[in-house]
């Protein structure tokens, strides 16, 4: 992890807002819609607050997990703000906040009931105003890692197809840290869902190493007609049940041609999906590289999800879920464990409703993924059992699975 010339591990940067949860019962077989329908007064139990975000979700749980993290977010001074700063600094996470008097500071009412998937309310306040010159440079070259999260929910990332993103990644990428980013699902109806995503990821994947977004936003961007057919064949049902291997390998591979060097592909309760470059490109990463070059080279990797004895809520749970494959990758470990570390924090982070309580240490971690439960019914078709443990090779993995 971090050497004296780059004690920081990892800055996670990009979109922060302040949650607010609401507890609230079964909806009992009857439609959201008739809960929540004009004049009904609905009763709820008490609101979680947290801080959310990726700046908040995936920096905390590295923290937690034992590395050296900042936050770099942009907020206001307003009662939200209050709140987010207090959060952030009683994980001694504060210091990187840009606070601008008189600004709004981002804010999300999460409506998630139970086995509803949840309904997001958002106000992307100071957000929409961040941009490259709100990134502090010199700790970037202090830092091993730079990660950067949710651009499709900040105007500034997405304007003018994706330039300024590109922009914020370049300069990540000429201070000298290894470089990490994550997406969101844009609104299709919004400025976000109408600009070329396709153009702003070719400017801006060749300054990423790692890219971890998830199969839907990926298809979204890359490949909207596979997106729409998914979507209508799912017919109001999660879609990415839908989504073959040969959907997700074409997804990723077409990542790693844009620029990237590592692509794990968030895919919901059926895990993730891990593809990487060939090991000659690691040499353009940045301060952080693989441990064993040979190891991380040419992998096609998939690992399900734990099986969890309660599900309270979703949220951040794709931002826990790269938390664990960063500090997995950070600490030097295999591809194959770093898939599976990813998919016990997305674990830890649903049992709870707020998105950062749950997360464990490092070695509660490593504990939970020896006495755990991996669904392995969901492998993709082609896919068979590593000798390793509990991950799954794909047919265009490298390495020889007999």
């Amino acid at each position: 992890m971090g050497t004296k010339d780059r004690p920081i591990d990892a800055i996670v940067a990009g979109h922060v807002c302040f949650d607010v949860i609401p507890a609230m019962r079964p909806v009992e077989g009857r439609p959201l819609s008739e809960s929540l329908a004009p004049g009904k007064l609905v009763v709820i139990g008490a609101a979680k607050t947290s801080s959310g975000g990726p700046v908040s979700n995936t920096g905390i749980a590295l923290i937690r997990l034992g590395l050296r993290a900042e936050l770099m977010g942009k907020i206001g001074d307003d009662i939200f703000g209050k709140g987010l700063l207090e959060a952030l600094r009683r994980e001694w996470a504060d210091r990187g906040m840009v606070v601008v008097p008189g600004a709004i500071t981002s804010y999300t009412l999460v409506i998630a009931p139970p086995d509803v998937d949840r309904i997001f309310l958002h106000n992307p306040g100071a957000n929409d105003t961040y941009g490259a010159d709100d990134i502090n440079e010199d700790l970037i070259r202090r830092a091993l890692l730079f990660h950067f999260g949710y651009p499709p929910l900040m105007k500034r990332m997405y304007d003018d197809d994706g330039a300024e993103l590109a922009e914020v990644m370049r300069r990540a990428k000429d201070g000298g840290a290894t470089t990490s980013l994550d997406m969101a699902m844009p609104d299709p109806n919004a400025p976000a869902g109408r600009i070329d995503w396709r153009k702003a990821l070719e400017r801006t994947l060749p300054h990423v190493d790692l890219y971890l977004p998830s199969v839907e936003e990926t298809a979204f961007m890359l490949d909207r007609p596979l997106f729409e057919r998914r979507r209508a064949e799912a017919g109001g049902a999660e879609a990415l049940d839908r989504y073959s291997a040969e959907d997700v390998r074409g997804l990723a591979e077409e990542c790693l041609r844009l620029g990237a060097k590592v692509v794990c592909l968030k895919f919901g309760e059926r895990g993730v999906y891990v593809r990487s470059g060939p090991k000659e490109r690691f040499r353009e990463m940045g301060a952080a590289r693989p441990a064993d070059p040979d190891d991380w080279d040419r992998r096609e990797i998939w690992h399900g999800a734990f099986r969890v004895p309660v599900f309270a809520s979703a949220t951040g749970s794709g931002d826990s879920c790269i938390a664990g494959f960063l500090a997995a990758f950070l600490r030097g470990e295999t591809i194959e464990r770093a898939a599976a570390i990813a998919t016990c924090l997305g674990a830890q982070n649903v049992q709870v409703l707020d998105a950062v309580s749950g997360i464990r240490t490092w070695e509660e971690t490593l504990a939970m993924i020896r006495e755990g439960t991996v669904d392995v019914a969901r492998a993709p078709d082609g896919f068979i059992p590593a000798p390793s443990g509990t991950a799954f090779l794909g047919p265009r993995d490298r390495r020889d699975p007999a």
